[in-house]
C-alpha cells in the first residue's frame, strides 16, 4: 500500500467564530491525486492553506511526509509544491531564468541546461524556454510551476483550480501533466470546481461542504452523470427530484 504523504486528522479550523474546517480525515497517498470538490466557501482553499501552514488549526493536525505542519511549517513547505490558480512569474525573465532563479531561493543550484530538461519535462515547448514569461498563457506558466516543483523533488504537489481559465485543449494537456506528476510519485491535492476535470484526472474525489466531507469515493467507480448528480445533492443541496425527467402530456 503506499505512503500517506498528506494527511489530515480531525482537523479544525476556526475562523471569525465559524468552523471553516470542521473535523476532517484526508488522507492522500503518494502517487494519487486526490480532486477536492466544492461551492464557494466549503472550504477547499483553507484546506490547502491548512498545509501550506498559513492557517493555525484550532484542533487536529496536518502532516506533509511525516512532518507536522503545526510544529515546523517550513520543513513541510519544503516537501510541497503550490500550484496557486495563476501561477506568478518575473515576467521580464526567461522561463529558464525564472526556474533558476525560484531554485535558488528553495537552496537548490540548476544550470541553464538542467532548467530546459526539467521545463521540457514538464510539458513546455522548447521554444518557450528562452522568451520572457510575460507572453506566457495561464497553460504555460502552470508548466514552470510544475518544473519547480520537479526541480526540488516535491513529495506532494497542492492545486488551487488549477484549470479556471484555461480552454478545453490546454485543460487536458494539464489534466496529462498532472498524471505525470502522479506516476513520478507525488501525491497530488487539487481544490476544484471543474468536475469534468475532476473525473479525468483524479483517482479519489472527495466533496466539501461547509467545511466537513460529505462523502469520498474512487473516480473510476462514477460517471459523468453520476457525479455532477452527487455534487450537486451535497455541494448545492440540488435532490434527485432535480434530474427526474417529466414526461411529455399527452396529445
Amino acid at each position: 500500500m503506499s505512503s500517506s504523504i498528506l494527511q489530515a486528522r480531525q482537523l479544525v479550523v476556526v475562523r471569525d467564530g465559524r468552523r471553516t474546517i470542521d473535523a476532517l480525515d484526508l488522507c492522500v497517498p503518494a502517487g494519487t491525486v486526490y480532486a477536492l470538490l466544492g461551492g464557494n466557501g466549503a472550504g477547499k482553499t483553507t484546506t490547502l492553506n491548512a498545509f501550506l501552514g498559513f492557517v493555525k488549526p484550532a484542533s487536529g493536525e496536518v502532516t506533509v511526509d511525516g512532518t507536522v505542519v503545526q510544529e515546523d511549517a517550513q520543513a513541510a513547505r519544503d516537501k510541497l509544491a503550490y500550484l496557486p490558480e495563476n501561477v506568478a512569474l518575473y515576467p521580464y525573465l526567461s522561463s529558464i531564468e525564472n526556474l533558476q532563479y525560484f531554485c535558488t531561493l528553495a537552496g537548490i543550484r540548476i544550470d541553464a541546461s538542467e532548467a530546459g530538461e526539467l521545463l521540457s519535462q514538464a510539458g513546455l515547448q522548447a521554444s518557450a524556454h528562452g522568451v520572457r514569461a510575460s507572453s506566457y498563457s495561464k497553460g504555460m506558466r502552470q508548466k514552470v510551476g510544475l518544473a519547480i516543483a520537479y526541480a526540488k523533488h516535491a513529495k506532494a504537489m497542492l492545486l488551487d483550480e488549477p484549470t479556471s481559465g484555461l480552454d478545453p485543449s490546454a485543460a487536458n494537456d494539464f489534466a496529462a501533466r498532472v498524471r505525470a506528476a502522479r506516476d513520478r510519485g507525488m501525491a497530488v491535492l487539487m481544490a476544484t470546481h471543474d468536475l469534468f476535470n475532476a473525473k479525468q484526472v483524479a483517482d479519489r474525489i472527495g466533496i466539501l461542504r461547509e467545511g466537513r466531507l460529505v462523502e469520498e469515493f474512487a473516480a473510476h467507480g462514477v460517471g459523468h452523470d453520476e457525479l455532477e448528480r452527487i455534487y450537486l445533492a451535497h455541494a448545492l443541496g440540488v435532490t434527485d427530484d432535480h434530474f427526474t425527467d417529466v414526461s411529455e402530456p399527452s396529445a
